[in-house]
Parts: structure tokens; sequence; C-alpha cells
């Protein structure tokens, strides 16, 4: 009983917390990011789908949440690393302009993205 009790113990002191969080490095955000699909939870609902390809390109479409009443509904652009931080630049979307984030692990397939303007959300790491 009281090795169970000690077993136990331990497991929970490994266990991260429910509320923390691990930063992804560049190791990390080329392994689960990069050749897959992120699909960014919106404001509203919905999901905007992100394909980060092992070439450099990354392609968005924001057509099954209605973006185009806003934006061009898809885009194309190019995505890098920067210290830990993952950059893209869209050709039209935010203007052309480039944005970096920093992730961190937030559950199984799910990452917490905080942009370079204080801007945060959840993502989801699909296939």
């Amino acid at each position: 009983m009281k090795l169970l009790a000690i077993t136990g113990l331990s497991t929970l002191m490994l266990m991260p917390s429910l509320g923390s969080t691990e930063p992804l490095g560049e190791a990390d955000i080329r392994r689960d990011i990069i050749g897959k699909t992120v699909y960014l939870s919106t404001p509203l609902g919905g999901e905007l789908p992100l394909i980060f390809r092992s070439s450099g390109k990354v392609d968005g479409n924001g057509r099954a949440i209605g973006l185009g009443r806003y934006v061009k509904p898809s885009d194309t652009g190019q995505w890098w690393m920067d210290a830990n931080r993952l950059c893209q630049k869209f050709q039209s979307w935010n203007k052309g302009k480039p944005m970096c984030f920093e992730l961190e692990r937030a559950g199984a397939n799910k990452v917490k993205w905080t942009r370079d303007n204080g801007k945060t959300g959840v993502a989801r790491i699909g296939n």
C-alpha cells in the first residue's frame, strides 16, 4: 500500500500541471508544424486552415469561414524561422507585412500562439 501511494505521488509530481504550457523551439516547430495543416480558431467560430509546406510556402484558405466578405478568401505566402518564432508573410493578407509567432504546446495536437503584436489564440494541428 505504501509503495502504491509513493508511485501515485511520484507520477503526479512528474506530470505537467494543467495550466502549464511548453514553449516550442525551432526543432519542435519543424517537427510538429511544418508539413502539416494548422487550423486557427476564429473568434466567430470555425477554423482557418494554414498549410505550412516544407518548401517554405504557406497556403491559407478562409472560404469556409466567410473570409471573402472582408479580404481575399485565400492567399499564399512564405514562412521562415526567426529565433524560435514561426514567421509568415502572405501576398495580400495583413497587407503583405510579415508577422511572427511564438508557439507553446497547449495539449495534444494544440498550440497557443502569441503574435508579435501581442494578440493570442489557439490552433489545432492536423495532418
